[in-house]
C-alpha cells in the first residue's frame, strides 16, 4: 500500500516562498505520475501540478503557473513543489497524491489513487 507524507506548510506572507515536500513509501515511486492538490475552505479539490514518471514532463494549473514549480528525486521517492510569490488565494490544504504506476499524468483527481494526509499553506497580507 503506498503512502505519501507532506510536509513543508506553514504560514508565510504575500510574496514569500514555500517548498512542499511529499516522501512515498511501499510502492515503486518512480513508476507513478505524481501530482499535487489543493483545496481552500469551502471550495472544492483543484488541480496544482503534475509530473510525469521520469521527471521530463510538467503540467501547471494556470493559477500558478510561472510561480509553482514542480519536481520529483526518484532516487529519494520523493516529490516537491515549490512556491515561490505566493498570494493570499493560495492559502489552501496542498495534498500530495499519486497515480497507480503505469499511467500517464492526469490533471483531475479522481484519476489519482493514493493521497496524503496534507499540509495547511496559509499566506497572510
Amino acid at each position: 500500500q503506498v503512502q505519501l507524507v507532506e510536509s513543508g506548510g506553514g504560514l508565510v506572507q504575500t510574496g514569500d516562498s514555500l517548498r512542499l515536500s511529499c516522501a512515498a513509501s511501499g510502492g515503486t515511486f518512480s513508476s507513478s505520475v505524481m501530482g499535487w492538490f489543493r483545496q481552500a475552505p469551502g471550495q472544492e479539490r483543484e488541480f496544482v501540478a503534475a509530473i510525469s514518471r521520469s521527471g521530463g514532463s510538467r503540467y501547471y494549473a494556470d493559477s500558478v503557473k510561472g510561480r509553482f514549480t514542480i519536481s520529483r528525486d526518484n532516487a529519494k521517492n520523493t516529490v516537491y513543489l515549490q512556491m515561490s510569490t505566493l498570494k493570499r488565494e493560495d492559502t489552501a490544504v496542498y495534498y500530495c497524491a499519486a497515480r497507480r504506476p503505469g499511467y500517464s499524468a492526469a490533471l483531475n483527481s479522481p484519476s489519482y489513487d493514493y493521497w496524503g494526509q496534507g499540509t495547511q499553506v496559509t499566506v497572510s497580507s
